[in-house]
Order: C-alpha cells, then sequence, then structure tokens
C-alpha cells in the first residue's frame, strides 16, 4: 500500500485529514450549508476490509437533524454503513460531501437495552463541521458551485474516483 502522511487530527471533532500520493487528479467538492431533512444521500467506502473487497455503494435518506443543525456537527442518516466506513464521504444528490461517516448505532446494545432491534441508525460529521475542521487548520478544499443531480451510477463513479481505503497498522 501507500502510505499516507497525517496533515492535521481533532479527536473531538472526530475528523483527521491524510495525503496520500495517487495518480488521479480528480477533488471532492464540498457543498457548504446543511443537509436537508430527508434529503437521499450517498456512503461510500471500504467496509468491513478482510471480508468485503473493493469500494461500496450504499444509499439512505438523511433522517435526522438533531445536531445537524446550523453550526451543528453530526446528522442521522438511513444509509447502510459498517465498520471500516468511517471517514469515508457522505454524498448528495450531486456527488458532493455533505458529511464524514463516522458510525452506527450498536444494535446489539440497543436491542438489549430496548427490546427491539433498531435499523439503519447511522451518523456522520456534517459539512459545516468539515468546512470548520478544514478551515481551522488551514487546509484548503473546494466548495460545490451547482446543486445538479445525477444518476446513482454516476454518483459511484465520482465517489471511485477521490475515496481510498485506509488501513492503520502499528509499526514496531
Amino acid at each position: 500500500g501507500t502510505a499516507a502522511k497525517l496533515v492535521a487530527s481533532d479527536v473531538k471533532a472526530d475528523l483527521a485529514v491524510l495525503v496520500v500520493t495517487r495518480k488521479s487528479s480528480k477533488t471532492a467538492l464540498v457543498r457548504l450549508g446543511r443537509a436537508a431533512l430527508g434529503e437521499q444521500v450517498t456512503a461510500a467506502g471500504f467496509p468491513l476490509p478482510g471480508i468485503l473487497s473493493g469500494l461500496n455503494i450504499t444509499t439512505g435518506n438523511v433522517s435526522s437533524l438533531a445536531g445537524g443543525e446550523e453550526g451543528g456537527t453530526v446528522l442521522r442518516m438511513t444509509t447502510p454503513v459498517q465498520s471500516g466506513n468511517s471517514g469515508g464521504p457522505l454524498l448528495d444528490g450531486g456527488g458532493n460531501i455533505v458529511g464524514v461517516v463516522v458510525s452506527k448505532l450498536d444494535a446489539v446494545r440497543v436491542a438489549e437495552l430496548a427490546g427491539d432491534i433498531p435499523q439503519n441508525v447511522n451518523f456522520a460529521i456534517t459539512a459545516n463541521a468539515l468546512v470548520n475542521f478544514l478551515e481551522a487548520h488551514r487546509v484548503n478544499y473546494r466548495p460545490s458551485p451547482e446543486r445538479r443531480r445525477l444518476a446513482p451510477e454516476e454518483i459511484a463513479r465520482k465517489a471511485a474516483e477521490f475515496t481510498v481505503q485506509v488501513e492503520c497498522q502499528r509499526t514496531k
């Protein structure tokens, strides 16, 4: 694999910027402003490494903005994610970043507490929180100039151009 260089990180924001060398000149665009309740979103990532292979694309909707209001940091979505999706982009209908996948609800624990198995309760860091993080660390980003709609397969193609798998390894 290719080594990555840590440029900036913030444990509280649950975000980090890594620089990798790769041949693509494509860059993800960040949509400024918040995602809308009910908006269709797409997650791109590399879940369950060692079990699944290649880029995985899943779609869902923004199910709650609780914590994701203007200036908020987290939104809830129905887009299916697994371990390994964390840090991957959450994209709008134009393939622009509206969030960064961060976690899913612990279904087993909730089932033990509530007696019901929750489905599709997943979380992403909002684009506003991402932009604040990038600006605080003087990391350049490109805002999206438009909000055009793309077919799902076009969103997947765009995501494949700027999404890479990152694996952490301990060094001795």
